[in-house]
């Protein structure tokens, strides 16, 4: 079942990268050490949380998937598409760099960014065992960060497009999305005759489809298998936090993704 629980930690596991192999979890809010309004599984950082409580709260979800947190690399998310490769987990001492889009083709290194509201994308390539975490918002999406993974695994890792597998995860869905004409406009922009399809109106106001533009990204850029979770942070706050249905006062959820081990 894509849901998994592992004491009051539960997370969303998409069924065909768990069967190939690749450990990842979309975390919940649910199982951490935080007080409202970032109760509980917390592991954002910049958002007025406790330090000591964000640290045992991605200590926890590292543990649940059996992964260790010092195999961890992040990087500094700034809604762009530009892409970094983890060779190596990120030390502490290390700065994080300014990215959207992490590759790995170690296996002892733990993808790991941070969600409440933009769209998730986990690239699994098992032919040449490489793996791709991306972080797209709207100005990620209208940027192009998903096909702009594709392209960096082609180029880093030699993977072929037909040989992915994409997961879309739980982030904001179309019927919670109302946004004004200056994103409508950028939408339209970046996708020229394709943006009609992705920006419906409802009760005379423009909603962007997040889901529905990256995986036409990744489906254009030669990836045949995307899966989209289909699950609105916004509508289930209960289970996920969102900056939208929450007014900016919340947390972020973890999406952590590792390589199979031989």
């Amino acid at each position: 079942m894509p849901w998994v629980q592992q004491g009051a930690v539960r997370w969303w596991e998409d069924e065909v990268l768990a069967g190939l192999g690749v450990r990842h979890g979309f975390f919940t809010r649910h199982g951490g050490v935080s007080p409202r309004p970032w109760a509980s599984l917390n592991v954002g950082g910049s958002v007025g949380d406790d330090p000591a409580r964000v640290a045992e709260n991605r200590r926890r979800a590292f543990a649940a998937l059996g992964l260790d947190p010092r195999s961890r690399y992040d990087a500094w998310q700034v809604h762009g598409a530009h892409a970094v490769r983890a060779e190596a987990p990120r030390r502490p001492t290390m700065p994080q760099l300014k990215a959207d889009i992490l590759l790995t083709r170690n296996p002892r290194v733990t993808l790991s960014m941070t969600f409440a509201d933009c769209v998730p994308v986990v690239l699994y390539d098992p032919r040449r065992r490489a793996l791709a975490l991306v972080h797209a918002g709207w100005r990620g999406t209208v940027a192009g960060a998903a096909s702009a993974a594709v392209r960096a695994l082609t180029q880093a890792y030699g993977s072929r497009p037909r040989d992915l597998v994409a997961v879309i995860g739980p982030s904001i869905g179309p019927a919670d999305y109302e946004v004004g004409e200056s994103v409508a406009a950028a939408v339209r922009a970046a996708f020229g005759d394709a943006a009609d399809r992705f920006l419906p109106r409802v009760d005379g106001r423009w909603h962007f489809d997040l889901w529905a533009a990256n995986a036409w990204q990744l489906r254009r850029a030669g990836v045949a298998q995307v899966r989209v979770v289909g699950l609105s942070t916004a509508a289930h706050t209960a289970d996920w936090f969102s900056h939208r249905a929450e007014q900016g006062r919340t947390g972020r959820f973890a999406v952590l993704a590792a390589l199979p081990i031989d």
